[in-house]
């Protein structure tokens, strides 16, 4: 079987699971195969997590999910030092986040914070992630599938700004 009929398989076995959204499953494994990244916008229902995760077992590859809140850190997704002890003796070792997975869906990445979204474009371009001033990389198969919701977006634009004045 040729690489073409092994990617034109998944894409079906995808489809299986993944009804009326042919165009996103495409979009997906072309992401996958181009060695990129997505950013899906679409409101909430629309099978964005459902498609990740039947890509994710299909290729029998570690799946994380990433939900983007204002009160996000870096080190939520990155991971950090973490200070053990054992014997008397006191030692510092990265304990690796949610980003060290094959697959990251990152959810609605438009709430974070612009530092939260430095570090994921980091992992995104470079492909690796730097804690401490120690980087680590990740895995050769590495894809990060970013959503964001148009309605929240509207939101953020239609609200008014308030204006402070000093006194």
């Amino acid at each position: 079987m040729s690489t073409r009929d092994d990617v034109l398989a998944l894409q079906q076995r995808m489809g299986e699971s993944i009804v009326g959204q042919r165009h996103m499953v495409e979009r997906l494994l072309l992401g996958l195969l181009a060695d990129g990244h997505l950013l899906v916008e679409g409101l909430p229902g629309l099978a964005k997590t459902r498609a990740i995760k039947v890509l994710a077992r299909n290729l029998e590859a570690k799946l994380s999910r990433i939900q983007f809140t204002p009160d996000l850190l870096p080190a939520d997704i990155t991971g950090s030092e973490v200070y053990y002890t054992e014997g008397g003796k006191g030692e510092f070792r990265f304990q690796a986040g949610p980003i060290f997975a094959n697959l990251v869906l990152a959810d609605e990445v438009n709430r974070s914070p612009a530092k939260v979204q430095a570090a994921l474009l980091e992992a995104m371009e470079e492909r690796q992630v730097t804690v401490g001033g120690v980087t680590h990389k990740l895995d050769p198969l590495f894809l990060v599938m970013a959503t964001q919701n148009p309605i929240e977006q509207e939101a953020r634009i239609r609200c008014p700004k308030r204006r402070w004045t000093a006194s």
